[in-house]
């Protein structure tokens, strides 16, 4: 309710720029021409994700990993670990934070651990492990299109991509040790409720995520394509075997609110003179401590207003390579102190809320503003090796 309130209001002022000419309707229109995407794929994983849960393919899934890891929560964790660096790397981090987010839940429960280490480890991942690829995140993406930067993306970004999932995950180790230092009786799988749901949610999914990995850098079909034909497909059989499964709750429409008027707003902020400020502030050069600015500057801005307007609003700021690159250090692995910084960790949230997990977000900032600056900074000093 209150994401929607924000994102109303937000979108109202941002209506008000473009109808007083502060943000020319052209301008509105071409943002909206490169957010519809990213929201259309939102919407539609979002589905997915909530009729595989109903499904119980999380459950399953959960139970199996629980047996992978004979009992042990720390092998448990490093497990989840992997799997949310891979997805993140290959599937985008808002991927990870819908798929991912409901079976580290469940898996946690069902083996009688707190799932908040399993669910910060997650959105943490989601974000800092965004780096290596293109299609990891829409930042990275829009970097690569950049005439500053060269073709050999992956040439640059493995080595700041290696810190900013290895120091997080050092964190995570260190303040969870003692939560995740029990072992655990494997569960026994539940029984599947409806077998014919349970088949298709589970070949629909097994199918999507090749399908996101290759779809975008490789056949160049933008992912909210097979998104959406999974939703689609989900929800007609959801429809015959499961209707209760069906309700307007499925679309996270506080979250679309929220994202457009954000980006409205933003976007109408920097014709009143936010990209200057930024301009200052972020400063030129390429050496460590101008790098460093740079990224501080971004990981703040993303924190403030989410990584993906910050990026626009500094892109234009970067105009080199390796400025491009500390930039994209600094919206990918720094958002982790606000819980609007990235529209993964709203994702993510959503889905906790919808697995009856609560958080602190006193604790997510407190833990956020150890992590982020170590990260980003590491992260950044890196690119002057590469």
């Amino acid at each position: 309710m209150v994401l929607a309130v924000l994102g109303g209001g937000l979108l109202v002022l941002g209506l008000v720029a473009v109808a007083t000419g502060i943000l020319p309707a052209a301008d509105a229109a071409a943002l909206g021409g490169r957010i519809a995407p990213v929201l259309g794929f939102v919407v539609a994983i979002t589905i997915v994700a909530a009729i595989a849960a109903e499904a119980g393919l999380f459950d399953r899934l959960a139970a199996t990993a629980a047996r992978v890891a004979r009992g042990r929560g720390a092998l448990l964790w490093l497990l989840v670990v992997v799997v949310a660096v891979a997805s993140t790397v290959f599937l985008s981090l808002d991927t990870t934070a819908v798929l991912l987010t409901p079976v580290v839940v469940t898996l946690a429960r069902r083996v009688g651990l707190s799932p908040i280490p399993f669910a910060l480890t997650t959105v943490w991942l989601a974000n800092t492990g965004s780096l290596l690829l293109p299609v990891s995140n829409l930042t990275n993406l829009l970097a690569e299109s950049d005439p500053a930067f060269g073709s050999a993306y992956i040439a640059r970004s493995w080595l700041p991509a290696t810190i900013a999932v290895l120091v997080p995950v050092a964190i995570l180790a260190v303040v969870s040790r003692k939560a995740l230092a029990h072992r655990y009786e494997p569960p026994a799988p539940d029984p599947v409720a409806d077998p014919v749901l349970f088949r298709v949610a589970a070949v629909v999914v097994a199918l999507l995520v090749p399908a996101l990995a290759i779809g975008d850098p490789v056949l160049h079909v933008p992912v909210w394509v097979p998104a959406t034909i999974a939703a689609a497909v989900l929800v007609v059989v959801a429809a015959v075997r499961k209707p209760s499964a069906l309700s307007l709750h499925l679309l996270p429409v506080p979250l679309v609110l929220f994202v457009c008027g954000l980006f409205l707003a933003v976007t109408a902020l920097g014709r009143l003179g936010l990209t200057e400020a930024l301009t200052a502030a972020a400063g030129t050069g390429e050496g460590p401590l101008a790098l460093l600015r740079l990224a501080g500057v971004g990981t703040v801005a993303a924190n403030l207003a989410d990584n993906l307007p910050a990026y626009l609003a500094l892109e234009p700021v970067a105009g080199s390579e390796h400025r491009l690159l500390a930039l994209l250090v600094a919206v990918n692995a720094g958002p982790l102190i606000t819980p609007w910084a990235s529209l993964a960790t709203l994702l993510w949230h959503a889905r906790l809320r919808a697995a009856d997990v609560e958080i602190s977000w006193w604790r997510f900032a407190g833990l956020g503003l150890i992590a982020a600056p170590l990260t980003v900074g590491l992260a950044t000093l890196s690119l002057l090796l590469v």
